[in-house]
């Protein structure tokens, strides 16, 4: 649903084929892994092990002597290879998946609309002309009234074709469109010649305009190969290399281009007899003062010109050079989420699996409930965290590892939690609390009654 209400509008009115689409829907699916997996574990997890409290199957293995943390053994194995093919996923399958969306999306968005030439109405999308109908049957492709308007000669509008009658058909190998006109004149404006108005009458005539333009052209999905988001992680780091010398180079280019001799040297006003030196400011020696008032004006437009030169230089620089520093910034945040997937699944695993233990809940009532409060921690601090770290607010690292930091305690704390029995999260923990305090507030009541 995402993805429809986003590309929508490229895809009306297109005539594209249905497994076009299908295709764009299959690629553009990869990229909701890293928000459906991560949630597909929690849920799971607390699902199972609410399921395995609930039914105290969970009571009964440990009275067999087994602790919590040998009872998941076995899906932590699971675990760690689910981690390691959320990896390979980020590293090999995502890129990919990203290359060829965004090549299908491209060709989507360079095809045009599907021929559709409505009554009374300018259709413009045949390259070089311009067609008008009065009256169009869409069953039998039957035309009454047809202007045809040629532009091909890029001299105006030269060319007129006016038919009565007429029938749309598209040729044999499906790349044309074809108009049998019938009993219709031909205007064409003879530029040069003696008689400037050539018409020509006509009972039948056929016109073909090519439609290769209307099918959808494949690109070479190696162009856009060259994006950081279609690379996998050794790919990136190879690219890292690249921009941040070029980074370097363009700092140090900036440097150098500020530095005030090579401004003065390549100025085409010649300050060979200007004898600026440290004394040249001292009262006693004032050699601005001595020369004229035409060398002072002189002097005065240069500066001014070479500081207006140097502040449009530095803005224009600076903001060259905060591009390429968010341009490095992209790349070590891909590096980064090659990672972040795994580790949020495991991680997320060790907070559903003890929470189910302790919560005893199986099925899809609370499970759900506390796997979404979960997730939207996990969600909201992974976002806030990117964020932060394109805008450099925060180092790189911090900011994609952001939710890992914040919900790494938390899964400790759980397993701990559930490892000893705790009851912080048991309801019957609660209510019990809760009566004894009811009874205290009672019996404190009865007692003050019983003193007056």
């Amino acid at each position: 649903m995402q993805f429809l209400w986003v590309y929508i509008d490229e895809m009306v009115g297109k005539g594209l084929p249905f497994e076009i689409i299908v295709e764009l829907l299959i690629y553009a699916s990869a990229t909701f892994v890293p928000l459906a997996l991560p949630l597909a574990v929690l849920l799971s997890s607390i699902m199972t092990f609410g399921n395995l409290g609930e039914q105290y199957e969970l009571v009964a293995l440990k009275s067999a002597g087994m602790s919590l943390l040998r009872i998941m053994n076995p899906l932590i194995v699971f675990m760690i290879l689910l981690s390691s093919g959320a990896f390979v996923f980020s590293n090999s399958i995502w890129p990919k998946a990203n290359q060829k969306f965004a090549s299908i999306l491209y060709d989507v968005r360079k095809k045009k609309p599907a021929l559709d030439i409505k009554d009374n109405v300018y259709y413009k999308d045949l390259e070089g002309f311009v067609i008008r109908v009065k009256n169009r049957n869409e069953e039998t492709e039957e035309l009454e009234e047809v202007f045809i308007y040629d532009h091909t000669k890029k001299k105006g509008n030269r060319t007129i074709i006016r038919a009565e009658r007429g029938r749309m058909d598209l040729t044999s190998d499906q790349m044309g469109l074809s108009f049998n006109l019938e009993n219709g004149f031909l205007y064409e404006d003879m530029e040069g010649a003696k008689y400037p108005l050539l018409r020509q009458r006509f009972d039948e005539k056929t016109i073909t305009f090519d439609m290769s333009g209307f099918k959808l052209q494949r690109s070479d999905e190696e162009l856009f190969a060259n994006n950081f988001r279609m690379m996998n992680f050794l790919e990136i780091i190879h690219q890292i290399d690249t921009v941040e010398t070029r980074y370097s180079s363009r700092v140090e280019l900036f440097t150098k281009r500020m530095n005030q001799d090579v401004y003065l040297i390549e100025d085409t006003v010649d300050l060979a007899t200007a004898p600026i030196d440290s004394n040249a400011l001292d009262v006693d020696n004032n050699w601005f003062g001595s020369l004229e008032k035409t060398e002072k004006l002189k002097y005065l437009n240069l500066a001014v010109n070479l500081a207006r030169a140097s502040n449009s230089y530095a803005t224009g620089s600076g903001n060259d050079i905060n591009n390429r520093k968010r341009y490095i910034r992209s790349h070590y945040i891909e590096v980064h989420r090659k990672f972040t997937l795994s580790i949020a699944c495991l991680i997320l695993f060790f907070i559903g699996a003890p929470l189910g233990a302790i919560i005893r809940k199986g099925g899809l009532g609370m499970p759900v409930v506390i796997s979404i409060l979960f997730f939207l921690l996990f969600h909201i601090t992974s976002l806030t965290g990117e964020k932060m770290a394109k805008t450099g607010d925060i180092p790189v690292w911090t900011g994609m590892w952001l939710s890992s930091f914040v919900l790494t305690p938390i899964g400790v704390f759980l397993t701990y939690k559930a490892t000893t029995d705790s009851s912080i999260l048991n309801a019957e923990f609660y209510t019990r609390f809760f009566k004894k305090f009811k009874f205290l507030i009672f019996w404190k009541k009865q007692k003050d009654g019983n003193k007056t």
